[in-house]
């Protein structure tokens, strides 16, 4: 084959993977951006004008004027989101499949256009304006909520690269949509508030019916175990983020703002031309690298400025975020179990944030200076970090006790159907010889057809450690050569 027809049939495949998810990218973007618009973004723009960062980007100019006291719809916002993430992590088999479901369907795009419509009347009635946005912001997280987990439904039924294509380009839409949206007129705006959550709700319902009756969620669900370290990673991380979130300069922050449109461009683009050499593991590390560079540079932003510390501090919670995510994606799928159930947990875990967002007002109290107070912060994320740093050098059990293997170079391309029933194949002798751990991936390499040299550099082992892990291989299954190796694992060499 020569090297353009190689070529052409690259950019076919590559083409090919965005086929069946377009539908998905839209929804999503559209409800991220909408979400960026009303209540979880700062300097919104919406139907009287822009919103200041007081209002959390909720209203227009003096919407919350008129409030007795100091209020901001984001925390109210938080609070139902995560009030309806902890009911469904309660309530998920009774309800899962959730876009099966058209009460949980209609109450999503319900509760967002309801909030569209606070926002809008707010500004025209600015005499009612704080129960108009109380109750917005309420509807906001509660639809919002519910969205997110219909979408995760939806997103789980393809491969894992496409996930994660998906995922990150919807992501990347919804800062484009945001940046084009924040520069309308009044009335356009009123528009685009109205008109995303009803895009997002039909795009991702064609999502659903263009999804094989096959390929979608199944009512049962198997018994499974949490995977608690993921959970408790991306825990550390949001309280980790919620202590700076308030002090970010414009543009940083993980709202369809312009360090997540570096981040998800950086995400798509590498995952989408080399697929087969992007290695996940390396990913996985790096969040813990940017969050402690971006609180190690806080205590001397007045030599440096705040935008390199707020892009570092922003770009790593994001990018755990999104792997956070992506693992549990790629867990639910190899123990059959509902996305809705861990997605319900990660969503509701914004708990973490809005209490790391309480520390600096608490450290304030104290009266201590400044600088002191940004070293005290300084120090606590170093303490969180080096706990997350544990869970993620712990990263084995992932492998272990939830199948997570896509943490190495080309791990996000999808296996053929020969390479499972070989891997397959491996876990079935290593338990029947009682291989040990290192004896398995050993094997695995072998049944790969890749040579000792090859396996020695991969597994950072001496010539004669791998000689004597072959040895010991061959003793426990009882043959003498690769070849019989080969022929009882079924594989043609």
């Amino acid at each position: 084959m020569t090297n353009s027809a190689t070529n052409e049939d690259h950019r076919e495949e590559r083409r090919a993977l965005l086929r069946g998810g377009r539908r998905y990218i839209v929804a999503y973007g559209c409800a991220r951006a909408w979400a960026t618009l009303t209540f979880t973004g700062a300097g919104a723009t919406v139907a009287g004008g822009t919103a200041s960062a007081a209002t959390g980007g909720a209203g227009a100019p003096g919407v919350l004027a008129q409030a007795p006291w100091s209020f901001d719809p984001h925390l109210t916002f938080d609070i139902a989101y995560i009030a309806v993430s902890l009911l469904m992590v309660l309530l998920f088999r009774r309800f899962i499949p959730l876009n099966e479901h058209r009460a949980v369907k209609g109450a999503a795009i319900g509760c967002m256009l309801a909030a569209s419509a606070a926002c809008l009347a707010a500004a025209w009635a600015p005499g009612v304006s704080f129960p108009l946005m109380v109750a917005g912001s309420l509807a906001a997280g509660v639809g919002y909520g519910l969205f997110l987990l219909l979408a995760a439904e939806v997103l789980a039924t393809f491969s894992l690269l496409r996930i994660f294509l998906f995922l990150s380009g919807a992501m990347l839409l919804g800062v484009v949509i945001t940046f084009f949206c924040q520069g309308m007129a009044p009335w356009q705006a009123s528009a685009a508030l109205v008109g995303l959550p009803l895009l997002a709700a039909v795009y991702l319902h064609g999502a659903y019916d263009a999804v094989p009756e096959a390929d979608r969620p199944k009512r049962g669900v198997p018994k499974f175990s949490w995977p608690w370290k993921l959970f408790a990673l991306y825990g550390l991380y949001a309280f980790a983020y919620g202590m700076r979130a308030n002090a970010l300069v414009a543009g940083a922050g993980r709202h369809s703002s312009a360090s997540t449109f570096i981040l998800m461009g950086v995400l798509f683009l590498t995952a989408y031309f080399a697929s087969r050499r992007f290695n996940i593991g390396l990913l996985y590390r790096s969040p813990v690298v940017l969050m402690i560079c971006g609180f190690l540079l806080v205590p001397a932003e007045s030599l440096f400025g705040s935008a390199v510390s707020s892009y570092l501090i922003a770009i790593s919670y994001s990018l755990m975020s999104f792997l956070v995510m992506f693992l549990l994606y790629d867990i639910a799928k190899r123990l059959g179990v509902a996305i809705v159930a861990f997605m319900a947990v990660k969503n509701a875990e914004q708990l973490f944030q809005v209490a790391g967002g309480e520390v600096p007002g608490l450290l304030a109290a104290t009266g201590l200076p400044a600088a002191t107070q940004d070293l005290a912060c300084t120090v606590v994320v170093s303490v969180l970090i080096l706990g997350a740093t544990v869970l993620l050098f712990s990263e084995k059990e992932l492998a272990s006790q939830w199948g997570v293997s896509i943490l190495e170079e080309g791990g996000l391309v999808q296996r053929t159907a020969e390479e499972e029933r070989v891997s397959e194949r491996v876990e079935e002798l290593s338990r029947t010889y009682r291989l040990s751990p290192r004896e398995q991936e050993v094997l695995a390499l072998l049944a790969e057809g890749k040579t000792g040299r090859v396996i020695c550099q991969e597994l950072f082992i001496a010539e004669g450690t791998f000689k004597a892990h072959t040895r010991h291989i061959y003793e426990k299954m009882g043959i003498n050569s690769r070849k019989e190796l080969f022929e009882l694992l079924g594989v043609e060499k």
